[in-house]
């Protein structure tokens, strides 16, 4: 009997000391700079919504503009792109994220991922576009995915694009407001980041091929509303963050088949204070890297490799929507262990990117793209 009541202490221990692990991460506090080593320069101005951005080889930009713009930024010129898909603007949906193929140079692919109301249902829901750029205009548009039924809901589309080392295309697509009926269920879209091959096909080894009814692209699922998807360029990983509701926003590790929780398990709370789960973790359920709270409602993240933020090198920038700032994150061995606010008070950072310049570039919403200049 002694022993079994050991033996239980010590789980019990250990499940405790987990937990306290986790918490005293989740109240490290974001901390304002106790001096600012660097400038800020508008490089893009008046844009509304600058979801997505992406950097010709020639150095020039391609932004899109949530209500349905392509923006090419070249020598100070903005020129609207003609050609762009049908864009359905409801809500949080729009003309979303932009993506050159990892050999664009050779191919000349770029990728979109917008709100469309093609297919069944009234409404729109998530779709994934690749097309060339000619002569300003887009030409040979292929519909790789669209996601499905549509639905009049506002919420959540997602939508990032990101390729791995190995040349796949990776997409997220947030749960449409449905909760566990979308997420947790791998034969409906939504609540998912998927894998395709670059040219819109299946992987023969993505989880779920040999499921009857599974979604075949699906890669993992359990997910909210990921507006984060980005390689870890140090380990080749695939990383998301994802919204949560009132606290719980998550920084996830993607990996093949996992199970990210969402609404089972989460360390939010229902918008008007109300619990809607009395757990916070489950077996065979991912726990994420980090989480917020309280919200921080993040958008676009970057690693920062470039030898020009010789402080930042490592580090992991998440723009926060609601708080208006850019959060630095210093992980060490998986683990957040600290965090600072870049650009406080400059507006809601929808994206952050770093340029082929070796600079940090930041979508404001109602300034356009930002530059972030480090003092010498």
């Amino acid at each position: 009997m002694k022993m079994k009541q050991t033996t239980l202490f010590l789980a019990l221990l250990l499940v405790t000391c987990l937990s306290c692990a986790q918490q005293i991460e989740s109240e490290i506090k974001a901390e304002s700079p106790t001096s600012i080593n660097y400038t800020t320069e508008i490089v893009v101005p008046g844009i509304n919504i600058p979801w997505g951005l992406a950097f010709l080889p020639d150095g020039s930009m391609l932004i899109t503009e949530k209500s349905g713009e392509l923006i090419h930024f070249k020598n100070g010129i903005k020129t609207n792109i003609e050609g762009v898909p049908e864009i359905y603007v409801r809500g949080q949906g729009g003309f979303m994220d932009v993506e050159l193929h990892p050999d664009y140079n050779n191919n000349g692919w770029i990728y979109f991922s917008y709100a469309s109301a093609e297919g069944e249902g009234e409404g729109g829901n998530t779709a994934i576009m690749r097309a060339k750029l000619k002569n300003n205009t887009l030409t040979e548009k292929q519909l790789l995915y669209k996601a499905g039924p549509n639905t009049t809901k506002g919420q959540h589309f997602g939508s990032r694009i990101e390729f791995d080392n190995e040349g796949y295309l990776y997409f997220s697509i947030g749960e449409r407001g449905e909760g566990s009926l979308n997420a947790q269920d791998i034969t409906r879209d939504g609540g998912k980041i998927y894998r395709l091959h670059d040219d819109g096909s299946i992987p023969e080894d993505n989880p779920f091929v040999n499921v009857p009814n599974a979604k075949k692209a699906i890669y993992s699922y359990g997910n909210r509303n990921p507006q984060g998807l980005v390689k870890n360029p140090y380990t080749g990983e695939i990383w998301e963050h994802e919204h949560g509701p009132k606290g719980g926003d998550e920084i996830n590790i993607i990996e093949k088949g996992k199970n990210y929780g969402w609404q089972v398990i989460s360390y939010g709370i229902n918008y008007d204070g109300t619990p809607f789960t009395d757990i916070t973790e489950k077996e065979g359920m991912e726990q994420p890297l980090f989480y917020w709270v309280p919200s921080i409602a993040p958008s676009g993240m970057t690693f920062v490799t470039s030898d020009k933020y010789p402080d930042w090198k490592g580090n992991l920038l998440v723009g926060s929507l609601k708080f208006s700032y850019i959060e630095r994150l210093v992980i060490e061995n998986n683990k957040v262990t600290k965090r600072e606010k870049l650009l406080e008070g400059m507006g809601r950072v929808r994206n952050v990117r770093q340029g082929p310049d070796g600079y940090i570039y930041a979508g404001i919403e109602g300034k356009g793209i930002v530059k972030i200049i480090p003092k010498n």
